[in-house]
């Protein structure tokens, strides 16, 4: 059986108790956390472990900072260093060993698809940055028991990791355990050629998948074919989250609370 979790944003009501609440009687397991920047994360711990204490399953959190650790800036990149060790640390406590921190390499910083198209660094040098990042945000992972997932984005979002491979690539070199890949269903859409084929060919590494449809939008909205993604992370062993991340089409939380439905319907690892 597949388990799925919701962004807390989504979810209706004032606490993550009440948030979690809301999420069980539609079907979720747990409640994915976003993580503002400015360290406002970690200043969240009381309310986090409060919620904890009362039964919440907070297994993930998404960040959601204006600067990532591939940034051209180095001063910004020591930043983003600093509060992913930071929410590696607080996840580590509040949502348990193997608590995941998802991020990507960058996002909105540049995109070859735009003017001027060539970007400052070259890829040697953004290979060596994302490298050196991923070694010390892995190290740090690995003493605290959490894993940092790093989402591939679309080539309009991030010019340097866009496809599960290059991921695969990256995380093989720095070879931790606590460095897995995320495959994100929507940015998947766009830039894989077969996604069911990436998925088998990253499944050693995955650790962590967020869904939405082709549109952005619920699971259902768009063209994906979810029997096919959810058939094949079964065939290859995957037993982590399905954590969803998406815009949303009709009524908020009729929206919300429809999608655990949907995907269990198209699992088809509980048909056999």
């Amino acid at each position: 059986m597949i388990k799925i979790s919701c962004q807390e944003q989504m979810l209706p009501g004032q606490t993550l108790q009440e948030k979690f609440a809301f999420a069980r009687d539609a079907g979720y397991d747990g409640i994915e956390l976003r993580a503002r920047g400015d360290f406002a994360f970690r200043e969240r711990l009381p309310e986090l472990r409060r919620a904890a204490g009362d039964g919440v399953v907070m297994p993930s959190v998404c960040v959601d900072m204006s600067h990532f650790f591939g940034a051209f800036d180095p001063e910004l990149r020591r930043d983003a260093i600093a509060q992913l060790k930071s929410q590696l640390t607080v996840m580590a406590e509040v949502g348990g060993p193997g608590a995941v921190v998802c991020t990507p390499a960058s996002w909105g910083m540049f995109s070859r698809r735009l003017p001027p198209f060539e970007p400052p660094r070259s890829e040697q040098e953004d290979r060596a940055v994302l490298l050196d990042g991923l070694a010390e945000l892995g190290e740090h992972a690995e003493r605290e028991g959490a894993i940092l997932a790093l989402e591939p984005l679309n080539r309009y979002e991030d010019h340097m990791v866009n496809r599960l491979e290059q991921a695969v690539e990256l995380i093989d070199a720095v070879g931790l355990p606590s460095v897995r890949v995320l495959a994100d269903t929507y940015h998947m859409n766009i830039e894989e050629d077969e996604p069911t084929s990436a998925l088998v060919r990253a499944a050693a590494h995955l650790g962590h998948v967020q869904v939405s449809d082709s549109n952005r939008l619920q699971p259902g909205a768009g063209h994906l074919d979810w029997s096919a993604l959810l058939g094949t992370l079964d065939a290859v062993g995957y037993r982590g989250w399905l954590a969803l991340e998406c815009r949303l089409r009709g009524e908020p939380a009729t929206a919300v609370a429809g999608v655990p439905g949907f995907l269990r319907r198209h699992d088809v690892s509980v048909l056999v």
